[in-house]
Parts: C-alpha cells; sequence; structure tokens
C-alpha cells in the first residue's frame, strides 16, 4: 500500500513495527501487528506528520485527550475497520488543520458536538457504527444535512432497529438559540449599557458570556435571560465584540454585536519625517466618527495637493495609521509641523519638527556652494587661478616655490577627479545606477523583443538612450522606478559571455498561420526544418519584431541571449533568432492547447489524453498538477534571480498531457485588455495580480511573484475566472492596498486556500517563500488515494 513520501524517518525505530512511516504520513494496515494507540513518536516528527491512516486495527478502543496533541499539522485523519469505541472532548483540540476525518466501520455509539466545534472539518465519515438514535447524536443529522443519506447513516432505536440519520425526530431535542438585545449599540464614552441575552431549546441550555473588556460589568442570571451590565465604557473598547452562546447537547447557536463607542480624538503618534519612496511624516490617530486631519507647518494652513498630502496606510479597530507625504520636498518645506484631529466630541494637536533639505542661503550652504564651485569650472578656471595667484607669490619671495609645487600638485589632483566625475556622469546617464547585477524580469513589455526581459539594477532597456534614469518601459511607456534593494547584487551579471544564439535560416521557417498580435508585432504557428536532428520539421511559434531600429535590434540581441540561457522543463523553450532580414523573428516551443486561461475556462476544450472536441472540466488533483508545474518554473526563475512581474494564467502555455509552462508572447495587453490597468497614454499594470507594495511603489521581487502565483491558484480553483471580477480597477486598488483578499473558491480544499493567504501576507517577508510553496503543492498532488478522490 502507497503511503506517500518514501523518506524514512531520522529515527526509523520510533516508528511501530505494525506501520509504515514517512516524513509526512504514518500508515498501519496490518491486523497482525496490531496497535491499541496512536502511535507515538518524537515531538519533531509527530509536528511534520500530515496523514494518518489507520485500518484493522482491533485493538484500536479510543482516542484520548493527548494522543493526537502534538500532531499540530495533522489534516487528514483515518480510523477504519477497528474498534474504536471512544473519542474525548478534546482529542482534536490542538489539530487545528484538520479537515478530513474518516471513522467509518467501528464501535461509536455517541458522539459529541463538542469534539469538533473549533474545526473546520470539511470531510465526516461515520458510516458503519452502531450509533443510538439518541439527542446526543441529533448534531450529526444536522450537520451533515443531504450528505448523511448518500453516507446511508442509520442509527440504532431503542428496540434494536435501524433507521436512517435522515429522518430521526426526538421530543425535547431542539438547537438552542440565544437573542441579544439590543442588536446594535452607539454610546458615548464614559456612559453606561444594558445588555440582555435571552437563550431557548431543549434539553434547557447553558448561556454563555463572551468578553473581552477593559470596561468594567457584571452579569446577573434569572432562568433563560441573563444580563450584562457595562459602566462608564472605555473608547477603547471600540469594536471590541460581546457574544452570548447557548449550548447544549444538540449544539450551540450564539448572537453578538460590535460596540460602537464614540470619542474624541487622540494622536497617539507622531514621529520625525523618515525618508522612504517619499518623504513622511508617520501618525497614528484615534477616534469615532473618524477624526478630520488638518496640518500647520509653522502655524499655516498646509495645501495639500499632488506633492503633499495625508494618506492613511491602515485602519485598525480603533486607530487610523498613515502619514503626511511630501514628494521632493526643499528647504521651503522645513519647520514645525502641527497636526489637528478634530471631530464633533473634541480635538487633539501635536507638533513635531521637520527637516528635508539644507537652506541655499544659510552659512554651512554658502560654504558648501562656494566649495562646489571651486571645483566645478570644466575649462580649468580654478587650476588657471591657483597657478597665476601662486605664480605672483613666486616671484615675490622664492622660497614659495616649493609651496608653489605642492599647491598646483592639489589642484591638478583635483581637476583630475572633477574630469572623471563628468565622464562617469556622462556615461552613466542612461542607468539610474551605473552598474549591471544579476536581478531580471520576465516582462511582458509590448516593445520586448521576447516574451523574457533582462534588467540591470531595475532599469529595462538601457540601450534606449532616451529615457531618463527614473525610468522604466511597461507596455510603451515610461514610469517612475522607486529604488529596489532587493535588485541589487554584488556578484557579476547574469548573462554568460560566451553565449551562443543559435541562428535559423529564414528558407527553414514555413508559416502557417497567424494565432495573435501585440503592440511588437504578430505571433505565427509556423513549421521549422532542420531544427531538430529527430525530426525533419516541426511546429513551432514564431513571434516578429515590428520595429527594426538600433536600440530595438540592440534589445532583440540581448533578449535571444538571455533566453538561450533559461532552459527549464516549466519554461517555454526559446530554439533561437532569424536576423537575414526583416522583421527580426524569434522562435519558440509551440504549447499546442494555447495560454492556461483559455484552455482552462469554462468554455474550454482541453486534451488530458489524446484527442477530444468536448469540454473536459478538471479535477481538483489535476488542477493541484498544473499549479505545482507552475510553481516549479518560478522555483527556477527565483534561482535565477528573475522577477517575472506579470504572473497569470493568460501567461502559462499548455501543452500535451497537462504539461503546463510560463512563458509570454506579449499578446496579453491586446488580448486580455480588460486584465490590465491603463496608466497615462499606454503603460499597462495587470493590479489585479500585483502586491500592495507594486500597485504603490513598482516595487517587483521575487516577493511580489509570490503573490501574484497565490492569485494564479484562485484562477484555476476558479476555472478561469478574473480575480475581483465583480469590481472596478479603482475598487480593486482599494481594496488591495486596504489588506482585502480573495475569498476562498466554492471548489478549493481549505489547505490550498491557507496557501493562497500565505501568499497574500501583506508584508512581503512573511510571505511563503517560493520552495515551499512548490513543496506544499507537491505533496498535495502526490496525495493519498483516499485524499485524493475526496478532493476529485
Amino acid at each position: 500500500m502507497a503511503v506517500g513520501s518514501a523518506d524514512p524517518w531520522m529515527s526509523a525505530e520510533t516508528c511501530p513495527l505494525s506501520c509504515s512511516c514517512s516524513s509526512t504520513r504514518i500508515s498501519c494496515v496490518d491486523p497482525e501487528w496490531d496497535i491499541n494507540a496512536i502511535p507515538i513518536l518524537s515531538e519533531a516528527e509527530m509536528e511534520n506528520i500530515t496523514d494518518i491512516y489507520i485500518v484493522n486495527q482491533i485493538s484500536l478502543s479510543s482516542i484520548n485527550d493527548k494522543d493526537l496533541y502534538y500532531y499540530k499539522n495533522l489534516r487528514n485523519l483515518t480510523v477504519i475497520n477497528s474498534r474504536l469505541t471512544y473519542v474525548s472532548k478534546l482529542a482534536f483540540e490542538n489539530n487545528i488543520k484538520l479537515q478530513y476525518l474518516n471513522l467509518k466501520d467501528n464501535n461509536l455509539s455517541t458522539l459529541s458536538w463538542r469534539i469538533f466545534h473549533h474545526l473546520n472539518i470539511s470531510y465526516l465519515f461515520l458510516s458503519g457504527n452502531p450509533l443510538h438514535c439518541s439527542c446526543e447524536n441529533m448534531w450529526i443529522k444536522l450537520w451533515l444535512g443531504e450528505e448523511a443519506d448518500a453516507q446511508e447513516l442509520r442509527c440504532i432505536e431503542d428496540g434494536g432497529g435501524r433507521k436512517l440519520l435522515s429522518r430521526l425526530t426526538l421530543p425535547n431535542c431542539e438547537v438552542p438559540m440565544a437573542t441579544l438585545s439590543p442588536s446594535r449599540v452607539t454610546l458615548k464614552e464614559g456612559e453606561n449599557l444594558d445588555l440582555s441575552c435571552t437563550t431557548s431549546g431543549e434539553p434547557a441550555p447553558d448561556l454563555i458570556w463572551s468578553t473581552a473588556l477593559l470596561s468594567s460589568y457584571e452579569i446577573t442570571t434569572s432562568g433563560q435571560t441573563s444580563t450584562l451590565r457595562l459602566s462608564n465604557l472605555s473608547s477603547l473598547d471600540h469594536n471590541s465584540k460581546i457574544s452570548c452562546t447557548a449550548e447544549n447537547i444538540v449544539g450551540e447557536k450564539g448572537s453578538s454585536l460590535l460596540l460602537d463607542i464614540l470619542f474624541p480624538p487622540k494622536i497617539t503618534k507622531l514621529s520625525d519625517a523618515i525618508s522612504d519612496h517619499h518623504w513622511c511624516i508617520p501618525f497614528s490617530v484615534s477616534g469615532n466618527p473618524k477624526p478630520e486631519l488638518q496640518w500647520l507647518q509653522n502655524d499655516r494652513p498646509v495645501t495639500e495637493g499632488a506633492y503633499i498630502m495625508t494618506l492613511i496606510h491602515d485602519i485598525t479597530d480603533r486607530e487610523y495609521h498613515g502619514c503626511l507625504q511630501l514628494d521632493n520636498p526643499t528647504h521651503l518645506n522645513n519647520g514645525n509641523y502641527t497636526l489637528i484631529a478634530k471631530n464633533k466630541f473634541g480635538m487633539d494637536q501635536k507638533a513635531v519638527d521637520a527637516h528635508f533639505m539644507l537652506e541655499p542661503w544659510g552659512e554651512e550652504r554658502r560654504s558648501q556652494i562656494h566649495n562646489i564651485r571651486l571645483f566645478k569650472s570644466v575649462k580649468g578656471c580654478m587650476i588657471v587661478s591657483l597657478i597665476s595667484s601662486f605664480v605672483t607669490l613666486m616671484c615675490r619671495s622664492s622660497f614659495l616655490v616649493v609651496q608653489l609645487y605642492v599647491v598646483v600638485g592639489i589642484a591638478a589632483v583635483a581637476f583630475t577627479g572633477f574630469l572623471l566625475m563628468l565622464v562617469i556622469l556622462k556615461f552613466g546617464g542612461n542607468s539610474k545606477f551605473g552598474i549591471k547585477g544579476p536581478s531580471s524580469v520576465i516582462s511582458n513589455d509590448d516593445d520586448s523583443a521576447s516574451p523574457l526581459h533582462h534588467v540591470s539594477n531595475g532599469s529595462n532597456t538601457p540601450s534606449s538612450s532616451e529615457m531618463g534614469p527614473d525610468a522604466v518601459i511597461i507596455g510603451m511607456t515610461k514610469i517612475p522606478v522607486i529604488e529596489n534593494p532587493q535588485y541589487f547584487r554584488s556578484t557579476n551579471s547574469l548573462l554568460k559571455t560566451d553565449t551562443f544564439v543559435q541562428h535559423i535560416k529564414r528558407h527553414n521557417i514555413v508559416l502557417k498561420r497567424e494565432l495573435g498580435e501585440g503592440a511588437f508585432g504578430k505571433v505565427f504557428l509556423a513549421e521549422c526544418y532542420n531544427l531538430s536532428p529527430d525530426q525533419e520539421k516541426i511546429l513551432v511559434a514564431v513571434k516578429t519584431l515590428k520595429e527594426a531600429s538600433e536600440n530595438a535590434r540592440k534589445d532583440f540581441q540581448r533578449e535571444a541571449e538571455l533566453l538561450t540561457n533559461l532552459q527549464h522543463e516549466h519554461i517555454v523553450t526559446f530554439y533561437g533568432v532569424c536576423v537575414e532580414s526583416d522583421p527580426l523573428i524569434m522562435v519558440f516551443e509551440y504549447m499546442k492547447h494555447g495560454d492556461l486561461n483559455k484552455a482552462h475556462g469554462p468554455d474550454a476544450v482541453l486534451m488530458t489524453e489524446g484527442q477530444t472536441t468536448r469540454p473536459v472540466e478538471l479535477t481538483q488533483s489535476q488542477m493541484l498538477h498544473i499549479a505545482q508545474q507552475i510553481a516549479s518554473g518560478m522555483v527556477y526563475l527565483a534561482s535565477q534571480h528573475f522577477v517575472h512581474r506579470d504572473l497569470a494564467t493568460r501567461n502559462c502555455l499548455v501543452g500535451e498531457n497537462l504539461l503546463v509552462k510560463i512563458g509570454d508572447f506579449g499578446m496579453s495587453r491586446d488580448v486580455y485588455s480588460t486584465d490590465y490597468y491603463r496608466v497615462g497614454g499606454h503603460t499597462m499594470l495587470p493590479i489585479r495580480w500585483m502586491p500592495p507594495e507594486s500597485i504603490m511603489y513598482r516595487k517587483f521581487t521575487t516577493e511580489s511573484d509570490v503573490w501574484s502565483l497565490g492569485v494564479v491558484l484562485w484562477e484555476i480553483f476558479t476555472y478561469g475566472k478574473q480575480p475581483w471580477y465583480q469590481l472596478s480597477n479603482n475598487e480593486v486598488i482599494e481594496c488591495i492596498t486596504q489588506g482585502r483578499v480573495l475569498q476562498r473558491p466554492r471548489t478549493c480544499p481549505k489547505e490550498v486556500y491557507d496557501l493562497m493567504l500565505g501568499c497574500w501576507q501583506r508584508e512581503p517577508h512573511m510571505r511563503l517563500n517560493i520552495k515551499e510553496i512548490h513543496g506544499l503543492l507537491l505533496n498535495l498532488a502526490k496525495a493519498s488515494p483516499v485524499y485524493l478522490d475526496i478532493l476529485g
């Protein structure tokens, strides 16, 4: 029997003789080597286990409080055809990731809902157990619903007869209810509040209040009604949740509300100005209703606009966190800044001194400018003046000759340094950073020569000399680039100096039909002769370059060298170029089924084996297979220090037998124009796939690709829906920058959605590592047959 990964334990002797153990799975299936309890291994080993599979163990009669305590990452538990009679109410207390539970064909007569109330169980199987037709088991009928009939789940009546659990009705056995009154509360700070909770249900339920308040309170109960009396409400309890819950053996129901406490503003933080992507004076302000904010500079109102603006970056339960952002402030912006926060209940203010730039006519600045001017004369006026002065002195006094030599030498060194600086400024002007490093970008720029684009330290297409130092091409338009330290390395460029790009004769390329067109040119399906030693001709995708300027040709050569060096089973293969005449041509592997979005969408015709003309809806195991292939390609790109910037299903291509590769021929912005947000004239940004730092600061890193990979997973498990399809582009930007994420797709397993959430952490360094993602997807794709059957 397959037991998952074949990796042995470091301490294999801890695995029971009757079981097989791997790094993530325990399987106990041999009835001759019977176990009487869940296997106990070392804490570290148990923590890595995700799957426990136990069959035919007749000595296993109970799962007790601590049996599974250290299996913190357990997701799937199967105990079938054993003599399991008892499951403790605390059995799964520490197994919050448990999703699949199969307890079929055991000896269970009752189970309490309290065993499972803190879990998010997706699959529960209980058929084949002698469950009593009792009120204590009524929750199973209510919880499983129609699934109880699908499992043919039956219970045993007092007379010994068996009855479908879905038809079980019992007197004095009903789900409890709890009603909280009032249902909404809005009060001023310092006032008092009485909340009443009334319960009902059979048997009579217990009533439990759940509060975490700083305000003082007391509880009084009479019969089925309980009152919570709060005194002197504190503003620190604003947006706090108060719940009352009714519990009996049938289940639990609760009612809750959020306290809406009105209070005057309080500035909890006002810090010194810091230089980030812009200058920022950070602040935090509390208040309800939301305070109006006003700034004073040296007691004069600050006029906000395109260069000075108040931004709120984060909103918590009680506070607004933001900054006064200043874009390239000068000495005129220096001064004392006062923040005033007002609402109808009061106001607060705080001040801080901010210094951005030296005053140009201040004493210190005049000295600096004077020194700069001494060294800035291109024609050597400074040296001439120095020489002239000291020659005069030499004529007056011969002992000054030595000093003349010294000063002339110093002046010569200074002049040489100044000329060197001019040379650096002259030839480094086309790049913001001047040096090349290994960080590169897979770009889908409309004007790039290929789907992969090389970047030297964050600066695209360095041969385009007309661009300013702070520009990057996206589409056909320049946008500002924020300095990104993560793109910098101290090693040499990734491109090999001896890269050999294969040149293909034009007469060996026979165009068959057009596949698409972008701003760069067209893509054709073609037959290519003499490309493979095993085949006379093969189908290829041919990308043409519309523009043939000198800069475009240099970019074309650079891209060809780059693509030649990228070789991976899940990156579209680049065969070579044809440069005999215009148009310039690049030759790529042809992926039969086109891009993944079209191949996988609701109207797709996707071939998994052989030829078919009917739509095929992928199973979840197949979707996991697709996802892990994309992740594998991204692991490779990350290892090569490449950042994709536009990872999406539209930019993944599908071949035979669900083979998926990352690649883009630049057509996405034309074919999928609604997936892009137009900025300015031509800049097209895939904002629905971008993390907050990329939207706000144009910061693209491996971590931003991880965010995009999470969105790709969402696309896969929604069968190709557009992310945030119900929202406009501006609404999407607002949602992402405010911290909202996409909801779990209906067909998506919880662990896959957990993986997506790991990709969508707001802080880049908190996101899952790309290798971790690939490993998790690989494990899910290779999961046990039982698990995959459930997924499918």
